[in-house]
């Protein structure tokens, strides 16, 4: 009985990985979108757009599926968490994107392993084992080393970017570590509308109190689709996904995944965007799959 609930948890593990990879991939693309539609709109527009079309998306599905919705306790916390991710994190994370590439920034974006293993280890939500250390820092110094030998040939002032998304990650780890409380109590539909739905109410009324929505009046066919899929696929989809991997995976182990945003975002931004795929990110971007393998991995018993 007890090697097979062990495997059972050993399979709920390794689902919920690969439903982060897909969800980590999808917000990749999100990103070189994101770059797209900068120069179109502001990062408080490009929230707007990205959560309000994610929230239309993913409260009828929760309804439709009969979600369990959280407690009447636990909904401020739920709302708290989701006003500082949806909200608070993705405009910083807009802004880090005007300033740089969508695979530099979403390198950046990777470090996201790191803060949570270290916030969850704080926390005492999950301990610190020497095969996940190696594999979660191996992914980060791959990160790191494609960062610094790609700097000649990044966008002037590309560092600011970098700094700020490393900053705003700093919110994702928190929102990784705290909301699998949350989920478990609930479920993953019903946790994601409600704190989506707090994050996109708050965005909606800072963009009507400063002027920043009528900026969407200004968009013609290609900016629209491309803010529809930015909602779509990188909001409600990624998350969706993203929410029930954290229901069956530790928050470390999720939070790895994130190492393959990158690789998406410079597969498509050499499209959209005209950006080069250059051998440092190249070289990152292996450091980051051999050191998914190593966190996400474990030897039999």
């Amino acid at each position: 009985m007890v090697i097979d609930r062990a495997r059972g948890e050993n399979v709920g593990e390794a689902a919920g990985v690969l439903l982060a990879i897909v969800s980590s991939a999808v917000g990749g693309t999100a990103a070189a979108v994101t770059r797209y539609l900068v120069g179109s709109a502001d990062p408080l527009t490009l929230a707007i757009l990205r959560w309000d079309i994610g929230f239309l998306c993913v409260l009828p599905v929760a309804i439709l599926m009969r979600a369990r919705w959280p407690t009447r306790s636990d909904v401020p916390y739920v709302a708290l968490l989701g006003v500082m991710f949806y909200a608070l994190f993705f405009i910083l994370y807009n802004i880090a994107v005007g300033y740089t590439t969508a695979a530099r920034a979403s390198l950046a974006l990777s470090t996201l392993p790191l803060q949570t293993m270290v916030v969850a280890a704080l926390l005492g939500v999950e301990p610190l084992t020497l095969r996940k250390t190696l594999g979660v820092l191996l992914a980060v110094f791959g990160v790191a080393g494609a960062l610094a030998t790609g700097a000649a040939s990044a966008p002037v002032g590309a560092w600011r970017g970098e700094l700020i998304m490393t900053g705003a990650v700093l919110c994702m780890s928190f929102y990784n570590v705290w909301t699998r409380p949350f989920i478990q109590r609930s479920s993953a539909l019903g946790f994601l509308a409600i704190g989506m739905g707090s994050g996109a109410v708050v965005l909606l009324l800072l963009g009507i109190a400063t002027g920043r929505i009528a900026v969407l009046g200004s968009f013609g066919a290609p900016q629209w689709i491309a803010g529809i899929y930015l909602g779509v696929g990188g909001g409600a989809l990624a998350f969706v996904l993203w929410v029930m991997a954290l229901q069956r995976a530790t928050p470390t182990r999720v939070a790895n995944t994130m190492t393959v945003n990158p690789i998406a975002a410079a597969l498509l931004a050499t499209q959209l965007v005209g950006e080069p795929i250059t051998w440092n990110l190249v070289a990152g971007m292996v450091a980051v799959f051999t050191g998914i393998w190593i966190a996400t991995s474990a030897a039999r018993a």
